[in-house]
Formats: C-alpha cells, structure tokens, sequence
C-alpha cells in the first residue's frame, strides 16, 4: 500500500454554519464545498489549507456515527484520511495484516471518492480512512 498524502482530516462538529463561521472568519480560510451525504446521516463542509482539506462533519441524524461520537465524545477531530491508490487492494493488505476493518469493501463517500474506514482499535487509537479518487 503506497498512501500518498494526507487526503483530509476530519472534524466533528456541532453546528455546521457556526463552525464554517469561525473558519472562514477566525482563520481566513474559504469553504469551497458543502455536501450531504445521506447513507452516512452527515452534513460536510470542506477547506484547503496548503494541499490537505478539513472537512467538517455535521450529523443529520442523532444516531448516526457522527452524532454518536458528538455525544461521546464532544467536537473534535474525527479522523485522518489518507488517500491511496488501490483501495481495494490497500483493504485486503490492512486485513492481511490484522487490522480491524469498518469497510470490508469501499463505498462512496463526499466529494465522489471511495473511501474505507480502519478501526480505531487497530490504529492506536486512531479513526482512519482510505480514500481513493478514481477520477484521477
């Protein structure tokens, strides 16, 4: 598996428009996208900073991983995400090594990438995903 860079982090937050607030006018950064993606109950918004995005992620859905976390947890850094190329293959070496994988196989995630989360328990601590975009 060859990860090429830091594709994003991701940040729960709470409120959506209060925290793209603060990202735009406390750090001067610009939100050039904002997506649903409903089969994850979220609500995204994304910046770039250098060559690595932030995305923020709003729960639509009490229930939803999100919103559980936020429960949890409080606001806060989600995940990292890495993109890769090879998904597919990136997921069976993880699982040949022992690694606890939420996503046996990729689905679609914001922004049309396939993506893959990595257990936490197997990443110290760490929620992971691989992302891949097929389009480049």
């Amino acid at each position: 598996m060859h990860i090429s860079h830091i594709e994003h982090i991701g940040i729960a937050v709470k409120n959506l428009e209060e925290s793209i607030k603060f990202y735009e006018e406390v750090l001067g950064l610009k939100c050039y996208a904002i997506e649903e993606v409903a089969d994850q109950r979220v609500k995204t918004a994304f910046f770039m900073v250098g060559q690595t995005k932030v995305e923020l992620l709003e729960s639509t859905d009490p229930e939803g991983p999100i919103g559980k976390f936020i429960d949890k947890k409080g606001e806060g850094v989600h995940h990292m995400a890495f993109a890769v190329k090879g998904i597919e293959d990136a997921l069976a070496t993880m699982d040949e090594k022992g690694i606890r994988l939420i996503d046996k196989a990729p689905r679609k995630g914001a922004e049309g990438l396939d993506i893959a989360f990595l257990h936490p328990k197997s990443t110290h601590g760490v929620l992971m995903e691989l992302c891949e975009d097929k389009n480049k």
